[in-house]
């Protein structure tokens, strides 16, 4: 039998024990909500599809590939402010800021297109020596834009200063998106071999081939310049988190389904994969280098696969557009109603 002065100490201890546990449990607490959600449509219309679209944060332009030409809207207003035409088949654009020079791969017609940041119209055009160029990538330490051929699984280098090719650089497979470091290292997604590659952008070499255990066909790519990690999204609804010089795997994350595009920004450490079946944005807190918190599913719009991300706002851009109900045999979506398409403004 347990006196009553025991008792109580046995009270003390549980109360103590418990009050313990739940201070760390505070303490301990994941972060808050991130306070993303839709804001607008930005309607844009016309016929075609789209992959890629970035932002020039300090000239206040948003850059939408549109089936055959790019749109660009002011980052702002979202105001239509110029179009580069004649981009048949477009995936990627890439921004050589330092140069005042931009890049389109022009997929169906095996080239890519270069233009003039300032005017917009085009100032040359180069052959990628390969078939349906997609992932386009500007190194600002070689001064080199890489395209990657997605069916020749090969990528060409540009010396982006006067358009002349500076070599071939056999993948291996399927490339997707590329990132880099700007100082002469260059990433890319192998997509059909769940592979993630480190290009030296000097030597035009292959550096490393490290694997992506896990990671079904590897889409977008994002880069934290100052931890040096690497985030490919995946479709098994998966992020890879991986170090950028070892090529380890240090941390997985969930996401949503039919990702297409990965973004970091660093000022908030928030990392982002824009997911097209589910209709939604993971956003990802970093909680250190090899930790990573889930913040929510923002909901989005179905097929909103890719984004940019303004890193003056911290604005996110994602091209979206209606669909008929029924998808085609064959088909891997249904056919884009006419004169729907536009960009969602996703604000924090």
């Amino acid at each position: 039998m347990m006196h009553s002065q025991s008792k109580a100490v046995m009270a003390g201890v549980v109360v103590g024990v418990a009050a313990s546990f739940l201070f760390a449990g505070f303490a301990q607490a994941a972060p808050g909500p991130s306070g993303y959600h839709v804001i607008k449509t930005i309607p844009i219309g016309g016929k075609g599809g789209w992959d890629y679209c970035v932002v020039d944060s300090a000239a206040r332009r948003v850059y939408v590939s549109h089936g055959t030409h790019v749109v660009v809207l002011d980052a702002d207003s979202g105001a239509v402010v110029g179009d580069i035409p004649n981009t048949l088949g477009v995936h990627g654009i890439a921004l050589a800021t330092d140069l005042g020079r931009g890049f389109i791969t022009a997929g169906r017609a095996n080239t890519v297109v270069i233009f003039d940041l300032k005017t917009l119209k085009t100032v040359g055009t180069v052959k990628t020596g390969g078939m349906n160029p997609d992932a386009v990538y500007y190194d600002a330490g070689s001064k080199r834009v890489f395209a990657f051929n997605g069916r020749s699984a090969n990528a060409v280098a540009v010396d982006a200063a006067d358009g002349k090719v500076a070599g071939m650089i056999a993948v291996g497979g399927k490339p997707e998106f590329a990132a880099g470091d700007d100082k002469g290292h260059v990433f890319v997604n192998v997509e059909d071999k769940s592979q993630l590659l480190e290009i030296d952008a000097q030597k035009l070499s292959v550096l490393h081939r490290w694997p992506l255990a896990g990671c079904k066909e590897p889409s977008g790519l994002a880069f934290d310049q100052k931890n040096r990690r690497l985030f490919s999204v995946c479709s098994n609804k998966k992020m890879m988190v991986v170090n950028a010089d070892t090529g380890a795997v240090v941390a997985t994350v969930p996401i949503g389904e039919d990702p297409d595009a990965a973004g970091f920004d660093p000022d908030t450490q928030l990392v982002f994969s824009s997911n097209g079946e589910s209709g939604d944005l993971t956003v990802i807190h970093q909680d250190s280098a090899d930790k990573y918190t889930v913040l929510e599913n923002v909901p989005t719009k179905k097929y909103a696969r890719t984004m940019a991300i303004d890193f003056n706002t911290h604005n996110i851009f994602l091209p979206i557009a209606e669909f008929e109900p029924v998808t085609p045999k064959g088909e891997e979506e249904p056919p884009m109603k006419p004169n729907t398409f536009g960009v969602l403004l996703v604000e924090k």
